[in-house]
């Protein structure tokens, strides 16, 4: 059944009970109170850093966000682009474009203003939803864009080049539109990049997004009564499919601004969360705070916090093992997946299986996988080869990339272009990626274009950069630089230079050498890791 189908459930069975939760601690207040504090005031106090609503007003406002779309004409099968960060409004827009039928496309909120316009371009975008954080970046390209798409802008003071989100919706019905959707109905398109860094465009219908609710909760076993803490973005796979297993079971879930380690303990402590998805440079941050003794756990009540579990990149065993002594009560779990099997999930290692941490695990629920040589046939047990995974989850394909999609969909396998293998108990490790992409702190960072915006650099003859293992981020990017002949340049030259990409695009480390290439030209990227530390970083996990 459509994923839309549970929200009307959840409103039906649970329509006064709080959803979601989104807290703003970066928002100063007055005085903060102490979770004991907390404990005497009135259940669920509202202040000016929190905000809550209930499954009934969270369905009404995706019907009326649906209702306002059909009124100008958006139809089953056109595309609503949204640009927002985490907030109360981002799922019930999310699931207001659903219910009309249309696909939901979230975006980045890291994207430059050119970046943006290429993704709406390239899914074919027909509505752009965005919030106060994007003014300038759309503004930039609001001619272009608004030629034959709606701007809608969620929050104060709307800009002239777009329409008032919140006026527009309040004059809207708040009843169900009765659009007929099925499993195989497209529904949403999210965007992820290849070796060469340029965004594709991934298509999923409903069947992958209702499997992924499935699987979420088949893994994690959430009840009515769990309380999930969501940290990362909801445009991400990663956030919202594990929010989705809270969804399919009408439990709470708390949205937090903010990754500081007092924000997520507080958060824990003062919303009752028991299950919380953190990245490796967050949980290295609470357990370096809690060393250092600038959080203090008698502070916070943290009794009820059950399970905590990682993703988006390679979790060093090390950290697990702090984290384990810290937190001896808690359940930990890891998840593998990408975009284009509908996030985390098509490999598990399952709470029950702490004893092969440094492992991603087996097959998800309802998911199969192999490891297969360069012949397509697989490889035997121990040996290494590429990851491909099969399920409901899988993308329907690459969208308007025919060519990209049978690269890597080949008789319903995904190959994902991740190197693992089997150990003798059928757990899977990853071994090293087949792609270049640097992941740092869970963000997918990709080497190419940083090294095109180098070579723009009239002293700088070649670039080459690459991912070298950090214990916070997991991966930072070096770019190894040959500065012409003759030519002098230093490193303050080049980060000044750097200045001009997003920050996080920025590369962490500066080396001045020479760049090897084979005989076709392409840089040996390999012998780069070898010299400068950055080989495979599980590898250089498991010697730790």
């Amino acid at each position: 059944m459509p994923i839309t189908d549970i929200l009307e459930r959840n409103c039906k069975l649970y329509g006064n009970d709080i959803c979601l939760v989104e807290i703003n601690p970066e928002i100063k207040e007055t005085r903060r109170v102490t979770w004991k504090e907390y404990e005497l005031m009135e259940p669920n106090p509202v202040t000016h850093y929190r905000r809550e609503i209930t499954w009934s007003v969270f369905n009404e406002k995706a019907n009326r966000f649906a209702n306002l779309l059909l009124e100008r004409g958006i139809k089953k099968g056109d595309k609503v682009a949204v640009l927002l960060m985490n907030c109360l409004e981002w799922l019930p827009i999310y699931f207001g474009i659903l219910k009309t039928g249309a696909l939901a496309v979230p975006l980045n909120f890291r994207y430059a203003p050119e970046e943006i316009e290429y993704c709406l371009n390239l899914a074919e975008v027909d509505v752009l939803v965005f919030g106060p954080e994007f003014i300038g970046r759309v503004e930039e390209i609001a001619e272009s864009i608004s030629k034959n798409r709606l701007l809608f802008y969620v929050g104060d003071s709307c800009p002239s080049f777009a329409e008032d989100y919140n006026s527009l919706t309040a004059n809207c019905s708040s009843q169900t539109p009765m659009i007929a959707l099925t499993d195989a109905d497209d529904a949403a398109i999210y965007f992820s990049s290849g070796t060469t860094g340029f965004p594709k465009a991934i298509l999923h219908n409903h069947e992958s997004l209702m499997h992924s609710c499935k699987v979420e909760q088949n893994h994690h076993g959430q009840t009515k009564q769990d309380i999930f803490l969501c940290i990362p973005p909801l445009y991400h796979t990663g956030a919202k499919m594990h929010w989705f297993g809270s969804f399919l079971e009408g439990a709470k879930a708390v949205l937090l601004k903010g990754t500081k380690p007092e924000f997520i303990l507080d958060a824990v402590s003062k919303e009752k969360c028991t299950i919380v998805w953190l990245l490796v440079p967050w949980a290295q941050d609470i357990l370096d705070a809690i060393d250092r003794g600038d959080v203090k756990l008698e502070d916070y009540e943290l009794s009820q916090w059950r399970l905590m579990h990682i993703g988006a990149q390679p979790v060093p065993q090390s950290l697990i093992q702090r984290w384990k002594k810290i937190f001896p009560h808690h359940q930990y779990d890891t998840n593998y997946g990408l975009s284009e099997s509908i996030g985390p999930g098509c490999v598990h290692l399952g709470v029950e299986n702490i004893h092969k941490v440094g492992a991603i695990g087996k097959a998800g629920y309802g998911w199969q996988v192999k490891i297969v040589g360069e012949d397509g046939a697989q490889v035997v047990r121990g040996e290494v080869g590429e990851l491909a995974v099969k399920g409901p989850g899988v993308m329907t394909c690459y969208y308007n990339d025919e060519q990209a999609t049978k690269e890597v969909l080949r008789d319903g396998w995904l190959y994902t272009g991740d190197m693992a293998q089997e150990d003798e108990d059928g757990f899977i490790f990853l071994v090293d990626r087949k792609k270049d992409v640097v992941i740092s702190g869970g963000e997918n960072i990709y080497p190419v274009q940083i090294e095109d915006f180098l070579r723009t650099n009239n002293k700088i003859k070649d670039a080459a950069v690459i991912g070298i293992p950090d214990k916070r981020l997991g991966e930072i990017t070096a770019a190894i630089i040959e500065i012409k002949e003759g030519m002098d340049c230093t490193e303050d030259e080049i980060s000044t230079f750097c200045t001009k990409l997003p920050k996080y695009k920025r590369p962490r480390k500066i080396i001045f050498a020479d760049i090897p290439r084979n005989p076709t030209g392409k840089i040996e990227k390999p012998k780069l890791r070898k010299i400068y530390g950055g080989e495979s970083l599980v590898a250089a996990q498991n010697k730790s």
